[in-house]
Order: structure tokens, then sequence, then C-alpha cells
């Protein structure tokens, strides 16, 4: 979570529940909380939209990399029997000397 991002409380939001404020000034407040966690619903949404997104792309880069484990077996099982194959036919060939 990005904590920059918070803002911190004015004194005049600080001040204790017994302090009576004007209905304007409650009203100011209420509206204030408001935008504030619409804001934080906002960033939430977005948040987990990007997690959704990474867990997919996540999802995607093992499947690619469980296809390129399987090409590296096949292909070295292929080199090998290539390798095993030419050495037989070295093998018959006579060597002159």
């Amino acid at each position: 979570m990005c904590y920059d991002q918070l803002r911190s409380l004015s004194e005049d939001e600080i001040t204790p529940w017994r302090t009576t404020r004007s209905p304007d000034e409650n009203a100011a407040v209420v509206e204030d909380l408001r935008d504030r966690l619409a804001e934080t619903q906002a960033r939430l949404e977005r948040a987990r939209a990007r997690e959704a997104e990474l867990s997919r792309r996540l999802q995607e880069m093992k499947r690619f990399v469980s296809v390129m484990e399987i090409l590296e077996t096949y292909l070295k099982r292929r080199f090998q029997e290539q390798q095993q194959h030419v050495r037989r036919l070295l093998s018959v060939i006579p060597q002159k000397y």
C-alpha cells in the first residue's frame, strides 16, 4: 500500500466529539469523510484490478515456463538420440591410419 497517499488529519478533524459544531460544520466533516471513503474505495478497486491482472499474467507465465521445460526435455532427448546415432554410424566406418 502506498502510505504517502494517505492524508493526515487536520486539527479540526481531531477535535473531541464533545465539542459542539454547527450543522454546517458537521455536514462539511461528513462530506469530507464521504469523499475520503470514496477515494479509498476507488483505490482499493484499482488495487484489486491490478492484482487480478498480475495474477492472470503470472498464470500465463507459469504455463509458458511449463511448455518451455517440456520443449527443453524433448530437445535434450532428441539431441542425445542424434549423438548416439552418429556414434553408431562412425563406429561401423573402418578407420584408416
